[in-house]
């Protein structure tokens, strides 16, 4: 109960007006499209947003090959009468402010920034849409993960940098520098400065050191100027691939189940590093 009162702050519901889980839902965003595929039976989804089917960002993807994808916009909910729509609190404004106005059953959920956020957010996911045990499921497993990942990581003091095209880091206040955190390591972009997120120069990196790179591809091909970074002599001479951690960005884009395999898959990674 605790969890779910906690949670409560992270979503703002306009009730359907029935004691029933809804059977016709609508998800507007590529992050509740993920819940709402992980959780819900395709028979109860309504469509979802044009991004469901992104294999690249979207852990869920080949669920979601044989729903409707529809184009976001609030004329098209209406005509779908949903007993609920799912959606981002950040999204386009006229959007929210014409579902909002009308009085169409929805769910606003908020980007998450800790483990702690993205757990609760489950939660009232589950609740909001019929599946609360579904959820405490979720949950379950991610902090089984991270007990994993913590006694893996345990004593290292590893500093990791995430780093992504053009030289974009996650800073400290983001989800992922909360999941190295909590795993008992540490976001060397907080020694930047960095807080929300932003652009480092390659010399930056250099004078950083930190102990590894975390990217979300494992391979070196350079097929724009975003991804040449990777390719400069001074990044493949500090971080070679021994000192790489990868994380499709599938699994850390949205705050959502498929955290639990992204702890999974950093702590067989860390444990390699710990080996060499």
């Amino acid at each position: 109960m605790r969890r779910l009162v906690a949670a409560l702050a992270l979503c703002v519901c306009v009730e359907a007006g029935a004691s029933e889980a809804p059977r016709r839902i609508v998800s507007i965003n590529m992050c509740t499209d993920q819940l709402l595929l992980d959780m819900v039976p395709p028979a109860r989804i309504l469509g979802l947003s044009p991004y469901a089917g992104d294999a690249v960002r979207s852990w869920v993807a080949d669920k979601a090959a044989s729903l409707p994808k529809l184009s976001g916009t609030a004329e098209e909910v209406l005509i779908l009468k949903p007993d609920l729509v799912l959606l981002s609190r950040y999204m386009k404004p006229e959007t929210l402010d014409f579902i909002r106005r009308r009085g169409i059953p929805h769910a606003e959920f908020d980007d998450v920034r800790s483990l702690e956020e993205a757990k609760a957010q489950i939660l009232v996911f589950g609740t909001r849409v019929g599946e609360a045990e579904a959820a405490e499921a979720r949950v379950e497993a991610i902090e089984t993960a991270l007990q994993g990942l913590r006694a893996t990581a345990a004593a290292t003091g590893i500093r990791v940098l995430p780093l992504a095209r053009r030289g974009w880091v996650a800073g400290k206040e983001t989800l992922m520098s909360d999941l190295l955190a909590k795993a008992g390591l540490s976001n060397a972009a907080a020694e930047l400065g960095i807080q929300d997120g932003g652009f480092v120069s390659l010399e930056a990196i250099v004078k950083l050191r930190p102990d590894a790179i975390l990217v979300a591809r494992d391979d070196l091909s350079s097929e724009d100027q975003g991804a040449a970074m990777m390719l400069h002599p001074a990044i493949q001479a500090l971080f070679p691939p021994e000192r790489r951690l990868y994380l499709s960005e599938k699994l850390t884009v949205c705050g959502g189940p498929m955290l639990a395999e992204a702890i999974r898959q950093l702590a067989t990674q860390i444990g390699a590093l710990k080996k060499r």
